[in-house]
């Protein structure tokens, strides 16, 4: 009897999560018709380059979307499509202490990306996005800027991945 009563509850819950299009647990919402990804390499045109940045980006981005929603990579021609480039990276002071030194420093780094569905055109988007991280100005950016930098990199592509696919 008990069977019986989580079944009647349980497969409402999954028709109604799978008749709207594709749900994952990961928040994405596809066109049952995404088959395919595509994202290409995001080059660094920014003043400060960090020789790293572009790539880990660009794998990062590609690893979030085929591991989170199951789509194939491919290099042309996808379902969806990312481009853009690294258009700002750079550190600046904040919080000033009275004595008009910083106490600490902040990394920024800004992407654009274009973003296109071939199935829901009208969720495409051409966007910057901006993150940043602070670090005591007593430390050199060499040493902390490769954690740094994989920290804002996955909270640009939280952004990207909520902005393209989760729509929320």
């Amino acid at each position: 009897m008990k069977k019986t009563g989580f079944l009647t509850a349980f497969i409402p819950i999954i028709i109604l999560l799978t008749g709207c299009g594709i749900y994952s647990f990961s928040g994405a919402s596809l066109d049952p018709n995404d088959k395919t990804v595509t994202v290409k390499f995001f080059p660094n045109r920014a003043d400060l380059v960090n020789p790293n940045l572009s790539q880990l980006f660009t794998e990062q981005l590609k690893d979030r979307f085929v591991g989170q929603t199951g789509l194939e990579l491919v290099d042309f021609n996808g379902d969806l499509m990312f481009e853009g480039e690294i258009v700002r990276y750079f550190t600046e002071p904040v919080a000033v202490t009275s004595d008009e030194t910083a106490q600490y420093n902040k990394l920024t780094i800004e992407v654009r990306v274009k973003y296109t569905s071939i199935n829901k055109p009208e969720f495409d988007f051409d966007t910057k996005f901006s993150r940043f991280a602070e670090y005591e100005s007593n430390k050199l950016l060499t040493d902390v800027e490769d954690d740094l930098t994989e920290e804002i990199v996955q909270e640009l592509i939280d952004d990207i991945f909520n902005k393209s696919v989760v729509n929320w």
